[in-house]
C-alpha cells in the first residue's frame, strides 16, 4: 500500500479491519514502531473526529504527528500549473508539497470540494496535487469525494455490530440540511459497504442520485419508508445535489430520521459520521438513544487511522 486514497480491495478491506481490532485491544502495543518518523496533517478545511483520531492513531505507533492548519496558517496556494502569479496567491503547490515531503516520512491531507467545478471536484484536483509533488505516502483525510478513513470506521463498526450470520440490510439514507454538504462521505460509504460484500440500499429524494461510479451494485429507492424495512444498519447522510452540481434541490422535513421512521426495522442500528445537526437530519431520540453507533464510530476512528500508518510504516 503506497497511499490510502480510497477503497482498493476486499482483502485489503478486511485485513484493515482486523488490525484495527486487534490495535483496539492493545492501542500502544506497537509503540515501537514509528520511532523517529513523523506525519504532517495538513488540513484545509475544519475538523475535530479526523484531527485528534489521526494525532492519537500516530502517538499510539510512536510517530509524531505535526499539524498543520493551511487555509489559517499558511499561505494562499496556487494549485494550477503555468500560471502568472500576479494576483492573490503567493507560494505554488509544487514548492509547497515538495517541502512538506522533506519534512515528513508521510503525509495525511484534508481538502474539501468547490461544489462549484464538477470537473474539479470528481479528478480530485487538490488532493492530486499534493500527491502528486509530495514524493511521500499520503493518507486521505477526506477529499472532494471521497474520506476512506471514515468508511474504513464505518466497516469496522459494521463488523463489531452483525448480529446474525445472515448478510445485513444496510442504508444510506438522505437527509436534510440548511447547506450545501460534499459527497465524499456518501461516495466513500457507498464504495466500502458494496466493495466489502454487503448489500446497499441507497433512499434520497429525486434529483440527489449519487455519482454512479460509487453506487454501482446498489439498489437505490426514493421511498425512504420502503427501503428502511427491515434494515439493520441505517447510515444517515446529507448531500447536496450531484447532477446539478453542489445545489440544495429539497430541505423536506420529513426526510429526518426518527423512531417512526424505523417502525418497520425494529433491530436498525443507527450510523452517522457527525457532526450531525439534531433534529434536522436526526432526532434526539435516535441519537440518545439504544439505536446509535455514533460514538462508538467515532471511537473507532482512531483504530481506522491507526491500522492506516502502520500498513504504510510497514510499506
Amino acid at each position: 500500500m503506497n497511499h490510502f486514497t480510497k477503497f482498493d480491495n476486499k482483502e485489503l478491506g478486511q485485513t484493515l479491519i482486523d488490525l484495527a481490532l486487534d490495535y483496539k485491544k492493545d492501542p500502544r502495543k506497537d509503540q515501537q514502531k514509528g520511532q523517529g518518523k513523523r506525519i504532517g496533517c495538513v488540513f484545509l478545511n475544519p475538523s475535530l473526529r479526523t484531527r485528534v483520531s489521526t494525532q492519537l492513531a500516530a502517538s499510539n505507533l510512536g510517530v509524531e504527528p505535526i499539524v498543520l492548519n493551511m487555509d489559517k496558517e499558511g499561505w494562499a496556494l496556487e494549485m494550477r500549473d503555468g500560471e502568472i502569479m500576479n494576483k492573490g496567491t503567493v507560494e505554488h503547490i509544487k514548492d509547497a508539497a515538495a517541502v512538506l515531503g522533506s519534512y515528513f516520512d508521510m503525509l495525511a491531507i484534508r481538502a474539501f470540494p468547490s461544489l462549484t467545478n464538477r470537473e474539479e471536484d470528481i479528478n480530485d484536483f487538490i488532493f492530486s496535487q499534493f500527491v502528486k509533488y509530495s514524493g511521500k505516502p499520503v493518507i486521505s483525510l477526506e477529499s472532494a469525494i471521497r474520506h476512506p478513513l471514515q468508511s474504513l470506521a464505518d466497516q469496522i463498526t459494521i463488523h463489531e455490530n452483525i448480529k446474525e450470520k445472515r448478510q445485513p440490510k444496510v442504508v444510506l439514507t438522505w437527509a436534510p440540511h440548511i447547506k450545501a454538504i460534499p459527497h465524499a462521505v456518501a461516495n466513500s460509504f457507498a464504495e466500502w459497504t458494496l466493495g466489502m460484500g454487503h448489500s446497499l440500499t441507497i433512499t434520497h429524494p429525486e434529483g440527489y442520485e449519487l455519482d454512479v461510479r460509487f453506487t454501482k451494485g446498489a439498489t437505490i429507492e426514493t421511498d425512504q419508508n420502503k427501503a428502511l424495512e427491515d434494515a439493520d444498519f441505517v447510515y444517515v447522510k446529507n448531500w447536496s445535489s450531484f447532477n446539478d452540481y453542489g445545489k440544495i434541490l429539497s430541505t423536506d422535513p420529513s426526510w429526518m430520521l426518527t423512531e417512526k421512521s424505523l417502525s418497520k426495522a425494529p433491530n436498525a442500528n443507527v450510523m452517522h459520521c457527525l457532526p450531525v445537526r439534531r433534529n434536522l437530519e436526526l432526532s434526539d431520540e435516535i441519537l440518545d438513544g439504544n439505536r446509535s453507533l455514533i460514538q462508538k464510530q467515532a471511537e473507532n476512528r482512531i483504530y481506522a487511522a491507526q491500522s492506516v500508518i502502520s500498513m504504510l510504516l510497514d510499506s
